[in-house]
């Protein structure tokens, strides 16, 4: 088990951050811990890390007690903090061999995670001069840097262009293969692309914990198309098993297919017989996102 979770609460004054949540997190796994802001997320995550300690309940990472074995929980847990902190006059591989002999890590392990996170072409920069998706993988591999088995990330994605995102998701989804990965965000289409599993809390209590397969079965299915130009609705409804379109903005549409199978490749021929070109193509879980309009609405 990588992350074991009991009955842990946390109290700031008057005010109940978390209430007496407990979960398991299996390796390797990623997992979306998916709540509307002040739900309670980055509490838990500073729990995890030992940055502070909870009220009451215990906790594992690793096997290792957070208040007891606070050095070995930090030895093997990876932090990436919402405002990533950084500085921006060091060069890239300089702030990372800084880091790298902080921790007494081999010199080698510098250039293995700047491959591993694409910095390559970058790392010869100020990251002040990087853009926010370079800042990020820095971030990343920062803590990556001692090779730990569990990555906390806390909305990891947050402030990047589509392009910056698909890279860090991308590259989380990579990483996640052989390590497990806790990730914090309130943008469901980040779960969808990435989770294996999703964690919702609101005000401080899990109201939800389900595999995304789980979600995905026996549910409508709604792809999201872009155009190069409007289509009628009364074109698009000769697809297979479309029960509605809807055009949700210019060129934009959502399809809603009652089919677990994935229709994406039915709308891409769809487009190519009839000599539409696509702009994006993805899948939208619909499930997820009444689920947790239902739970923290």
């Amino acid at each position: 088990m990588s992350i074991k979770v009991e009955n842990i609460t946390k109290i700031y004054g008057s005010q109940k951050a978390l209430n007496n949540i407990s979960f398991e997190v299996e390796k390797p796994e990623i997992v979306g811990f998916l709540g509307p802001n002040g739900a309670g997320k980055s509490t838990m995550m500073k729990i995890l890390t030992t940055f502070i300690s909870p009220s009451e309940g215990d906790a594992q990472v690793n096997g290792r007690d957070i208040s007891t074995e606070a050095k070995q929980v930090q030895r093997s847990v990876g932090y990436l903090p919402e405002h990533n902190p950084l500085y921006l006059e060091q060069y890239v591989r300089e702030y990372l061999s800084f880091n790298a002999a902080v921790y007494s890590i081999e010199k080698n392990r510098v250039e293995e995670v700047i491959e591993l996170t694409g910095l390559t072409p970058e790392a010869h920069k100020k990251i002040g001069q990087l853009s926010k998706g370079y800042r990020q993988r820095v971030g990343l591999a920062n803590a990556l840097l001692h090779d730990p088995e569990v990555l906390i990330l806390d909305e990891p994605t947050t402030g990047l262009d589509p392009n910056q995102l698909i890279d860090i998701r991308n590259l989380i989804k990579t990483i996640g293969k052989e390590k497990t990965i806790f990730l914090s965000t309130h943008i469901m289409q980040e779960v969808e692309a990435m989770c294996d599993r999703v964690i919702i809390i609101n005000k401080g209590e899990i109201v939800a914990n389900k595999k995304l397969k789980e979600l995905r079965e026996g549910q409508d299915q709604i792809v999201v198309v872009e155009f190069d130009y409007r289509v009628e609705d009364a074109f698009l409804l000769r697809l297979p098993n479309v029960k509605n379109v809807k055009n949700t903005f210019d060129f934009i549409y959502e399809i809603t297919f009652s089919s677990t199978k994935d229709m994406r490749s039915h709308v891409f021929d769809f487009a190519h017989d009839n000599e539409l070109k696509i702009l994006q193509l993805n899948q939208k879980n619909a499930s997820l996102e009444s689920l947790f309009r239902d739970l923290t609405s």
